[in-house]
């Protein structure tokens, strides 16, 4: 490791041990509580408005003629959410936190997961009270609400060239640099060609704007999600009776109990709570960028189904990769996709190393979409001019292209870096505004309570900051 390298994984493992761990659960469980656990009462509504939205959009009835009438739906904008949640996180980010953290990393991702989508249904609530109509779709996340909600432009400045940097750039970097590792040990293809081709075809599409981008991710997201819980499913079939043992194992190293494997529990819950941010995002503030774009007939809708794509994450497609690598039993000697891909070719033989490349190749490549979406919404935050947003998408594709020539674990580093600012800045905003995603709440329930069945909200709901809301006439 150079020193560089070293000095950068040294700030960012600060940043996270005496700050950023503490924060997020602490909101969590606080979240939690205030909202009466909405993640665990509401699940069976989040399922319900998820397909419902799927199939019809949003039943919210409109006159709206002009550029508004080509909306997202609450489904688009939950598929282009996912499509920057589910990437490289999910599989190189759980090998990493199991290589440096062990088994019992997993345990506090779901326990990340859990929480964390209380502080996911919050922010995205929020996202959607304070968004603004745009040309061709709403837009919104933490830098709206921060100006908006909270009267600070200059901190939604901040958040916004945070945010960008974040997603647009560095994170990007990390989806090419694991797209070039699969490709390269499954099927030997040199880093340039894989560089070129990504830049070609995210250039056709990210030059589409929002709506080629929800198309997009909608085809993609879907699709991935079901090969790869059908390949973790196979693994666990075959695997049937060791999977108790694993549990049992998962648990123990959690609490630094058992045969000690990784960095003992430091590492673990470490490890854990910062990949499972990296892969589910909650409070992170990327999320609320996707969820301000959707049309729907009340906030806490949109917030009850980003709460949702948590679970489907890091419960569902993160434990995936876990079970392939734990279940499989290979040594703890390679990181990153490497580590799943050796894992998923003990099990099914060779093969395995394509298939992880194919599924990486389409994890990171929505990822990237997503990325480039959140990096957007906040590059027109700071200014309306063409010319910014040129230059933006400029230096995505550079990052994209130099993603695959530098090392992984400087990715990383550099990632966690501005990941942790980034959460503590939307995090200050979101404790400050989170009264009104509970009372937002609570006329959801209050409305379906006298048999509505799709709530709707009205800016005269809540007359003390009627002026501050635009996209709810």
């Amino acid at each position: 490791m150079s020193k560089f390298e070293a000095i950068v994984t040294q700030i960012g493992d600060n940043l996270w041990t005496y700050l950023l761990i503490a924060v997020l659960l602490g909101c969590g469980i606080v979240f939690t509580i205030l909202t009466k656990g909405v993640q665990f009462r509401q699940i069976g509504e989040m399922l319900r408005l998820l397909l419902h939205s799927s199939k019809s959009g949003d039943s919210i009835e409109t006159s709206e003629e002009g550029p508004h009438k080509k909306h997202i739906s609450s489904f688009q904008a939950f598929a282009v959410a996912m499509a920057g949640r589910v990437g490289t996180g999910n599989i190189a980010g759980v090998a990493t936190a199991i290589f440096i953290g062990g088994p019992g990393a997993v345990f506090w991702m779901w326990v990340t997961a859990l929480l964390g989508a209380a502080t996911s249904f919050v922010e995205c609530t929020l996202a959607q009270l304070f968004k603004r109509k745009s040309q061709d779709s709403f837009i919104g996340g933490p830098a709206y609400y921060m100006m908006f909600g909270l009267g600070k432009k200059w901190m939604g400045i901040l958040f916004a060239i945070l945010i960008t940097f974040t997603f647009g750039f560095a994170n990007n970097s990390i989806q090419s640099n694991t797209i070039c590792e699969a490709w390269s040990q499954a099927f030997g293809v040199k880093a340039i060609w894989i560089a070129i081709i990504l830049v070609v075809v995210v250039a056709l599409i990210i030059f589409g704007g929002i709506q080629r981008i929800a198309h997009v991710s909608t085809a993609i997201v879907p699709f991935m999600a079901l090969i790869y819980l059908g390949l973790a499913l196979f693994v666990i079939v075959i695997n049937i009776g060791r999977l108790p043992g694993v549990l049992k194992l998962i648990v123990e190293n959690a609490f630094g109990v058992g045969p000690a494997i990784g960095g003992g529990i430091g590492a673990a819950i470490m490890q854990g709570v910062r990949r499972g941010l990296f892969s589910n995002e909650a409070g992170e503030g990327s999320t609320p960028n996707a969820a301000a774009t959707a049309k729907t007939s009340h906030p806490a809708k949109q917030g009850l189904i980003q709460a949702l794509g948590v679970f489907v994450d890091t419960i569902l497609v993160c434990s995936c990769t876990a079970f392939i690598i734990l279940l499989s039993g290979v040594g703890m000697d390679t990181n990153g996709v490497r580590l799943t891909q050796n894992a998923l070719s003990s099990q099914v033989g060779g093969w395995g190393d394509s298939l992880i490349a194919i599924v990486i190749l389409l994890f990171a490549f929505s990822t990237i979409l997503g990325n480039y979406y959140y990096g957007e919404a906040n590059v027109r935050f700071i200014s309306k001019k063409s010319g910014p947003m040129l230059i933006y998408r400029l230096f995505v594709l550079v990052m994209i292209f130099i993603g695959t020539l530098v090392t992984l674990d400087l990715c990383w580093a550099t990632q966690d870096i501005l990941m942790g600012l980034l959460t503590a800045c939307n995090l200050t905003a979101v404790v400050l505004l989170h009264k009104y995603s509970i009372r937002l709440l609570k006329n959801y329930q209050d409305q379906k309570k006298r048999g509505i069945d799709e709530p709707v909200f009205h800016k005269k709901d809540m007359p003390d900051i009627a002026d501050k809301i635009d996209g709810w006439d």
